[in-house]
């Protein structure tokens, strides 16, 4: 999947407008999911276009500014090219990252869990019994096989996780897998332990 974005230029609203130029927002969605910025420039309301996301006038103050939106929309293309030429996973928080220079390595939850489960086995014996290893083996082991049937993919951002992920794979815990109240948030905590971890430490 190429992860094809959609941009769009638009005037915020302000909770309290008394008149004059409003800030313009970039939006930018890929699959239905959005990220939003200012763009530092202003624009009158009547001065502006909203289907095409443009202003409107012929004067040179204007000319210049839709100039810059072009040149915005050019960069964000090249960002985009950039996600695809790396094989990282295009979403528009990657995306934006990507178009303002702040992105990051790519994070995986299965590599992050795999490496957990190595430095806990380093550790048996040492701080950790062997049925705390036995447990965290049994959550990586539900989390791959909750990922290829859901997802289709071996592996998944740090980045993508949210609530409804958890919720999902809690869902797949309890009805697929027939795991207990005990140990369905016992497989869950652990789950939360990886993305912490990786929270904390950048």
């Amino acid at each position: 999947m190429k992860g094809n974005f959609h941009l769009l230029y638009y005037l915020r609203k302000q909770k309290v407008y008394k008149g004059g130029p409003r800030a313009i927002y970039m939006r930018i969605t890929v699959d239905g999911k959005r990220a939003e910025m200012s763009i530092g420039r202003e624009c009158e309301s009547n001065k502006w276009n909203s289907s095409a996301g443009r202003a409107i006038c012929t004067k040179e103050d204007v000319r210049t500014l839709n100039s810059y939106l072009d040149s915005l929309q050019s960069k964000m293309r090249i960002a985009h090219q950039a996600l695809l030429n790396t094989g990282q996973q295009i979403t528009a928080a990657t995306l934006q990252g990507q178009f303002k220079g702040k992105s990051q390595k790519s994070r995986y939850l299965m590599k992050l869990f795999a490496e957990h489960n190595s430095r806990i086995k380093e550790l048996v014996g040492n701080g950790f019994e062997a049925n705390t290893l036995k447990g965290y083996i049994t959550s990586e082991r539900h989390l791959t096989d909750f990922l290829r049937k859901q997802y289709s993919q071996d592996d998944i951002q740090i980045s993508e996780l949210n609530y409804a992920f958890i919720s999902n794979f809690e869902h797949y815990l309890r009805a697929d897998c027939k795991c207990s109240d005990v140990y369905a948030a016992k497989y869950i905590k652990h789950l939360k332990k990886i993305v912490n971890y990786c929270t904390e430490n950048g």
